[in-house]
């Protein structure tokens, strides 16, 4: 599928990875639609950052993903849909579990039933890393067990199966697209690399953090973006699951070491109970294969963990980026 002149609908386009996509897919040539939900600010998250001649060649859309009303009408005249609207942290969905049903779980129905009733060419589902709990085997490949580790997990194991059901049922042309642990500019400071950043570039000598031992396999967002493009691009993709992982792993506490020696390595790291997941709750160990999206669309990973870092560092050293955390505080 050739992307260029497509009328796409992005969800969850004010977040962190869905803002990085708007831009991908506009330099595509694409004709974007930018779901956005509705708030009394008329805000529109990280769009709001954009220079105005960019934002001039885009369509908002306010909106809530949980009503089928506001959905069915923002999908009306599109021709793909990249579905990134969620619920995404952990800790939040252990005191909040029915909101995450209905926006992770609903509102994916919603618009896989849109999708259906308006002939969508292509629609595809983020799910996350986070669906496969601990590994069992590594790398993980598409046909590792889920386990539904947390709420978040739980509701994104159905979300998935939900868009399953529909490819097998109606042939609607899903995609389920399952990066791992992506992170770079605008990621939210409920993720460990802003709350490791932000703590050190605001002078805090005490870094702190949950637990130290578990591995995470880093994506840099420019590398998750060009995954769900060449996803979206590829005619062998639809009905698959396809993980976006780099192949290789780092402890947490491994990652903090790294950063402070970047930053400042007179920095201590500092365990905090509440930032621990309950034990059976914790993900131990992620490392993902990128075998099957090697093989039908070419994509390797091309920035360095290293480098990535590099680029997250100073983009947060801007002022104007960094006052939209609070690293003072424990955010959920």
């Amino acid at each position: 599928m050739n992307l260029k002149n497509k009328k796409i609908l992005i969800t969850g386009s004010g977040g962190f990875i869905g803002s990085h996509l708007v831009e991908r897919l506009l330099k595509e040539g694409c004709s974007v639609k930018a779901f956005v939900r509705y708030n009394s600010f008329n805000t529109w998250g990280w769009l709001e950052s954009f220079d105005k001649k960019v934002l001039e060649n885009l369509e908002i859309f306010i909106g809530d993903i949980r009503d089928p009303n506001g959905v069915r009408t923002a999908v009306k005249g599109v021709d793909v849909i990249f579905h990134l609207a969620a619920l995404i942290s952990i800790p939040y969905s252990y005191h909040s579990p029915d909101s995450y049903v209905d926006t992770n779980i609903k509102g994916t129905l919603n618009i896989l039933q849109a999708a259906r009733d308006y002939n969508v060419e292509k629609v595809l589902i983020t799910s996350t890393s986070e669906v496969y709990g601990t590994a069992k085997y590594v790398p993980i490949d598409e046909n590792h067990p889920k386990q539904g580790q947390s709420p978040y997990s739980a509701t994104k194991i159905g979300a998935d199966y939900i868009a399953e059901s529909f490819y097998r049922s109606f042939n609607l042309p899903v995609v389920i697209v399952r990066p791992f642990n992506t992170y770079g500019p605008r990621q939210s400071a409920r993720a460990v690399i802003p709350t490791i950043i932000t703590q050190l570039l605001s002078g805090e000598k005490n870094i702190k953090l949950g637990s130290l031992h578990p591995t995470r396999d880093l994506v840099f967002v420019k590398d998750t973006v060009e995954g769900f493009v060449k996803i979206a691009e590829s005619n062998e993709t639809i009905g698959q699951e396809i993980n976006i992982a780099t192949g290789k792993e780092i402890s947490i506490g491994d990652l903090a070491k790294m950063i402070i020696e970047m930053i400042n390595p007179e920095a201590k790291i500092e365990v905090e109970p509440e930032r621990q997941r309950p034990e059976n709750s914790e993900v131990e160990r992620l490392l993902g294969s990128n075998k099957k999206l090697q093989e039908l669309t070419g994509w390797t990973p091309q920035t360095s963990l290293e480098e990535g870092l590099k680029i997250t560092i100073e983009w947060l050293r801007n002022p104007e980026n960094l006052n939209h955390y609070k690293p003072w505080i424990y955010n959920i």
